[in-house]
């Protein structure tokens, strides 16, 4: 594992220890890394959802669309 060291001002470091203390963190390390996987989610389904808004549209997606996808799901529970 590779090391980072970063400088932030007193009221930022504050508060990291504070979520550590709160959350359960054990380290500020810890913390840090959850953030950084979060944001990462979070750009991943941003281009997910955008590369959704851009392809063209698909079968609509009303009542006898749904009541098909339960009827797929609840048969493939039955297997």
């Amino acid at each position: 594992m590779s090391t980072m060291n970063i400088s932030l001002p007193d009221t930022l470091k504050s508060f990291v220890d504070e979520q550590v203390i709160q959350r359960g963190y054990g380290t500020s390390s810890e913390y840090v890394r959850e953030l950084i996987r979060k944001d990462q989610d979070r750009l991943q389904l941003r281009g997910l959802l955008l590369a959704g808004a851009a392809s063209a549209p698909a079968a609509l997606a009303d009542s006898r669309y749904f009541e098909g996808l339960r009827d797929r799901v609840q048969k493939a529970a039955e297997v």
